[in-house]
């Protein structure tokens, strides 16, 4: 923090702009102190802001809380808002009533927020409610702070009570909707702005693509003229999530021909819809499209989707420099690193990984169990199947799904446990699920198990009783050991349902 002999010192405003660690911090912050700086209030709000940014709320309450009271602006409320720290913000609110600037609108207005943000709606209302006349940015603070915490009733009638409102009160309730998955409520709503604008648009189109309803989104986005990238990047993600890849492709073509600027979502989408077609070609351009538009290949989801993306495209050696690349793994890119593994005929390392992730101190979750025991179903990995299966009830507290119970009674099925895996099924919570008991009737045609796979397979006639493919397995196991009559007797039964077998289909085993 020297200056160079003979060179002026930086203002410390332009160093607090600067400011990356908690060092820096605190050596300005005896700076601040040293150069009697107290009352400067904007240096102090961007101080607490450097605070916020560098998630060290603490500094800013020993900071701020040793300022006499005259030092302490109102400007610094704003920036406390954005620091959750109740102490501190409760510490400013009494230091406001003491200098007399608790009636003032702006003081208020930032209390408001500060509280909102500190998951205190009722504060924030009671402050709201004190305001004699609140100002149109009093207004739009509270029912921002309802539709942050996810209370919309009470955001409604904030709303039905504005003397004026403009179009940031519509849009914060037509997304507040959203967020609440009340999308008919949010579509009336919408219905009744006087000027329907690209935001609120754009909330609904993403609403109706996340509940993957994406004829009525489709509907929204081709009656929105003047479309922006947060549109254009709704409809690519939405196609993308709902496993309609193509269609993404499409319309992020149309999107090119625009010529409209692509922002991380747009990118991220587009990452989305590659690994679910698994092209390695468009992976490889992909990337190259986004050095042409300088988008920052370090940011944590640009970079996390690249990693997902080359793995499911089988570029396991590019995707493991970018794995390695990372500051810091997370959850998503440990699994995204074991899913390409599974893919693409590593199954070892894909459970080499985990062990390394539980190392790194990281808590699997529901996707990763899942892609563990698939792995260990590749690898024929029983002990080690039927550990991480223990690991997840016991140790991590996750109630396993029929997905992961599906895993593990296809490890035993293949490794010739079948009755160990009829065992499971049956001691399964809840309704049958038909992965378990496809595995399982797969498992007995591997071992020749006639009596049990016919178990299975009646109770896969009563869970799926339009499934063709079930009387299909079953016949192959009779036909398997050339109990043809059998075979004539399954087919049958299936005529008789007007059941077809699909052309050019086969069981993978």
């Amino acid at each position: 923090m020297t200056p160079a002999a003979g060179r002026p010192s930086p203002p410390v405003a332009t160093l607090l702009g600067r400011c990356c660690t908690l060092r820096c911090l605190a050596q300005l912050h005896a700076r601040i102190v040293r150069l009697g700086l107290h009352n400067h209030h904007a240096l102090l709000a961007r101080f607490t802001a450097a605070c916020d940014s560098l998630a060290s709320p603490s500094v800013a309450d020993s900071f701020l809380s040793a300022l006499p009271s005259h030092a302490v602006p109102p400007s610094c409320l704003r920036a406390c808002s954005r620091v959750p720290c109740k102490p501190t913000g409760s510490a400013l609110h009494a230091a406001a009533i003491r200098l007399g600037l608790d009636a003032d609108l702006f003081v208020r207005t930032a209390l408001i927020q500060f509280y909102g943000s500190c998951s205190s709606a009722g504060a924030s209302r009671m402050l709201f409610d004190s305001m004699v006349i609140p100002s149109e940015v009093s207004w739009t603070a509270i029912i921002m702070v309802y539709v942050d915490c996810g209370d919309i009733v009470s955001a409604r009638e904030i709303f039905d009570r504005m003397p004026h409102r403009n179009v940031v009160h519509w849009n914060a309730m037509v997304g507040g909707y959203v967020k609440c998955g009340d999308l008919e409520s949010a579509r009336r709503l919408f219905e009744e702005m006087p000027q329907r604008t690209a935001a609120a648009h754009t909330s609904l189109i993403g609403g109706y693509a996340k509940a993957g309803n994406m004829q009525v989104a489709k509907m929204l986005f081709d009656k929105l003229h003047d479309r922006d990238v947060f549109s254009w990047s709704a409809m690519i993600s939405g196609y993308a999530q709902n496993g309609y890849p193509g269609e993404a492709l499409r319309v992020f073509k149309e999107f090119r021909e625009k010529g409209i600027c692509p922002d991380e979502l747009v990118i991220v989408a587009l990452m989305t819809a590659c690994s679910q077609l698994g092209n390695i070609m468009l992976a490889k351009w992909i990337e190259g499209y986004i050095t042409t538009y300088s988008i920052d290949m370090n940011n944590a989801h640009v970079l996390a989707g690249l990693i997902n993306m080359n793995a499911k495209c089988g570029n396991m050696e590019r995707a493991t420099v970018l794995f390695e690349s990372m500051p810091v793994r997370d959850v998503f890119s440990y699994c995204s690193m074991m899913q390409g593994h599974c893919l693409h005929g590593s199954a070892n390392k894909a459970v080499e990984l985990f062990t390394r992730m539980l190392l790194e101190g990281l808590s699997p979750d529901n996707a990763v169990f899942t892609v563990v025991l698939t792995a260990c179903n590749h690898a024929g990995l029983v002990e080690e199947g039927k550990r991480y299966f223990a690991m997840m009830k016991n140790e991590y507290l996750i109630m396993p799904s029929g997905d992961h119970y599906a895993c593990l009674v296809s490890l035993l099925g293949r490794s010739g446990m079948v009755r160990d895996a009829y065992e499971l099924i049956k001691s399964m919570p809840g309704k049958p699920h038909p992965g378990s008991w496809g595995a399982l009737l797969r498992g007995c045609i591997l071992q020749g198990d006639i009596e049990l796979g016919k178990v299975a397979a009646k109770k896969l006639f009563e869970i799926e009783p339009d499934n063709a493919g079930n009387y299909v397995t079953l016949s192959n196991i009779y036909a398997n050991i050339d109990r043809w009559a059998d075979v004539s007797e399954v087919r049958a039964e299936m005529t008789g349902k007007g059941l077809t077998k699909i052309a050019g289909r086969t069981v993978v085993l």
